[in-house]
This record gives structure tokens, sequence and C-alpha cells, in this order.
């Protein structure tokens, strides 16, 4: 049985991570995605501090691992009918351009759908292709401004805090590939085989990434707390404790759990405390039960303390830097990665995998990213164009 997405062509016009990362879900899967790059590549090939590497970025390298690179400088008219050409014998469109930027090229919606009807059409942006904001430029961090995400993290009190890596952006990605995925879908069971456009709005995809805070806000008008490490629940047996080396997360919300919590702690006669013996009770006398629980996890190791909890069905997990979380995927043993070769030391290195597996036939690819340009030639001979400097 070949991939979910064998046969399926998609032209990716987008660029840095967002649109990227959603098409290089769909080459996991087995997609044949075609990069259009400009003459200059995309700009996510040359974010690295390591200069040697400008051009292929590790980032660039773990988005865009199996995919085919054509360079169309937009700009001329050879480049753009180029383009009309190539994706005429797509499947999948998808772009993160300015809006309205697509539509001046000839690469709108209704332009490629006269000589594609069965096309999906994809654009990723800021605020959508509609509406007051549309053209109010965007990326990752100003996002998780504009959506409040960057004040929901912290202690009450804090200033606001970027989330540490681009959520947006990655979050938005994912919406994107399911949204793509379901357009697909939409489109294999309508017997005229009609296309579909998808506009993908960051700030829409973020929202619905705080669907649980928004929904408590939107219902019962609760307001968010800024909570620190304390889990959602608010049990002050959910929350991030120091240990003798470290510290560990725990996350015991459930009666059953809490009672496993303070058996394994040795100190199973909290639960005979009224204080603590109820949920309602454990939350009205939260700093006092905090205290007790500080002084024992304190003696001992967080990975002890990881292990006992966890093998004794109470969810817990030592806090681990990135490093030690590579450790951990290890010994985890899911396969996880992926080894791809590096163009530019020539060795294999690993890059992330799609995060599921499938039985067999699953989502993965062997083929490296992409040096600019690289497939330009094979591509546009396949669809009668003869390369060109102009293109």
């Amino acid at each position: 049985m070949a991939q979910p997405l064998a046969g399926v062509r998609v032209a990716d016009f987008s660029h840095v991570i967002a649109g990227p990362l959603a098409t290089q879900f769909l080459c996991l899967l087995g997609a044949e995605v075609i990069k259009v790059e400009p003459p200059t590549g995309d700009v996510m090939r040359y974010y690295t501090k390591d200069r040697s590497r400008r051009g292929a970025a590790e980032p660039f390298v773990g988005s865009n691992a199996g995919k085919k690179s054509v360079v169309l400088d937009l700009k001329a008219d050879s480049g753009r009918t180029a383009a009309q050409a190539l994706i005429k014998t797509c499947d999948i469109f998808v772009e993160n351009f300015r809006p309205g930027v697509a539509s001046r090229l000839g690469l709108g919606s209704e332009e490629l759908a006269r000589e594609n009807p069965s096309l999906i059409y994809c654009s990723v942006s800021g605020y959508g292709q509609e509406g007051p904001h549309r053209d109010f430029p965007a990326i990752d961090q100003v996002i998780q401004s504009v959506a409040g995400l960057m004040t929901l993290s912290g202690e009450e009190g804090d200033a606001a805090q970027r989330v540490g890596f681009p959520i947006v952006d990655t979050y938005s990605a994912l919406l994107t590939a399911f949204a793509i995925l379901a357009a697909y879908v939409q489109r294999q069971a309508d017997p005229d085989a009609k296309g579909q456009v998808i506009d993908v709005s960051m700030f829409d995809a973020t929202m619905v990434m705080m669907s649980s805070v928004i929904g408590p806000r939107l219902i019962s008008g609760l307001k968010p707390v800024r909570a620190g490490n304390r889990g959602f629940s608010g049990a002050p047996t959910a929350d991030t404790f120091l240990t003798a080396d470290g510290e560990i997360t725990i996350g015991a919300v459930q009666q059953v759990q809490v009672e496993r919590l303070f058996d394994i702690m040795g100190c199973s006669e909290f639960l005979q405390d009224p204080r603590f013996a109820t949920p309602d009770a454990r939350l009205d006398n939260d700093a006092a039960l905090q205290t007790l629980m500080k002084d024992i996890f304190l003696t001992r190791s967080a990975r002890d303390w990881e292990l006992l909890l966890s093998k004794g069905g109470v969810p817990a997990g030592k806090v681990r830097d990135l490093d030690e979380a590579l450790a951990f995927e290890k010994e985890h043993q899911r396969d996880l990665f992926l080894s791809v070769e590096d163009r530019v030391s020539g060795e294999p290195v690993r890059i992330l995998n799609a995060g599921f597996q499938f039985k067999h036939d699953g989502p993965g690819t062997s083929r490296p990213a992409p040096e600019l340009g690289e497939h330009t030639e094979e591509v546009l001979k396949s669809i009668g164009i003869v390369p060109t400097t102009a293109l």
C-alpha cells in the first residue's frame, strides 16, 4: 500500500514557517511537494547563526525535507507564466503572501480555478483574506501579542511573555494541513471534482488553540488567571515542585490520583485531615497543603519521584531541558525522528517526523531538504517548459 497522499501534487508558494511546515506534513504523507522560491530563496534558508549553513539553515532543513525546489521570478512575465502552468498540473496550491499579492501576480483563486477547477487553493495570512485587518503585516510574536496569548503564562502581575518558540506558526501549520486534507477528502467524494478555497488566519488559529480559556470566558464570563506552573484544573496537587536536584511537575487532579500521590509520598494521613480530604477543601487550604508537600518533595531526586509516581498511577514528569528531553526520546523509542542527508556536512542528520505512527505506509521521507532551485529544470521540463535564466 502506498502512503496516503502518494500521487498528490502540491504547488507550495509559501515561505518561512506556517506554510512550509503545513506542506511538510503533506510531504511526509507522500505528496509530491514542489517548493517554488524566488531567486534569493525562502528567507528561512538563512535563519541561522552558523554562517556556514546560510542557504541551508537548520529550521529550513527540518521543515522542507523531501520537497523539490523550483526557482521562479514571479516579477517576470515568464516566471508567472511558468507558475501558472505548474499549478495547472497540481492538486493543491498553498501561498502565504500578503493578502492581494497572489491575485496581482495572476495567482488568485479565481484565475487558477479557470484552468484547474478541481484545485484546492489555500491561503495563510495573519488576519485572513477579508476584513479590516487583512492588510496588517503579522508574524508569530505579533499574533501572540494581539491574540492575548502573551498574557496567559507566568504569574499575575508579570509582564507579558512570548511563548519561547513560534507556537502560532506551528499550530497554524497544523490547522492548515488539517484543512487541506479535509478539502481533499471533500473533493474526492464530489463526483464533479470541485476544488475548494481555504482561508487560514493565524489570528483565528491562535484563538482556536486557546479554546480551553476562551470557552469559559464566553460561556461563564470567567477571566483566565495567570497561575504560573499550576495546572489548568487549579488543584494544589497539580503543580511544579522543587526536589533534591531539580523540579518535577505533578498532575494529580482526580481524587484517586491524590490518594495515590499521598500514599507514595508517605503522607496518607493528609486524607484524614478535613483541610485536605476533598478537592474543595484542598483548594480552600491550598497554601497549607503545598507547604507540607514542598518539604516532602525535597527528600528525593526528580527522577526518583517521576518513577515512583508514574509507576504508581500518578501523572508526573521531571522538568527537563531540551537536551534531556531528546535523551528521553531515545528511551521513549517511538521513532519520532527521521534520518536524512545534510547537504552542508554530507552526513546524516535527524529531523522530526510527523509525530504519529501508522501500522504500515505511514509518514516519513528519506530525501533531504532541496538546494535552492535543485529541481527547476526537472519540474519545468515535465510541464513542457524549457528553463531559461529569465524564469
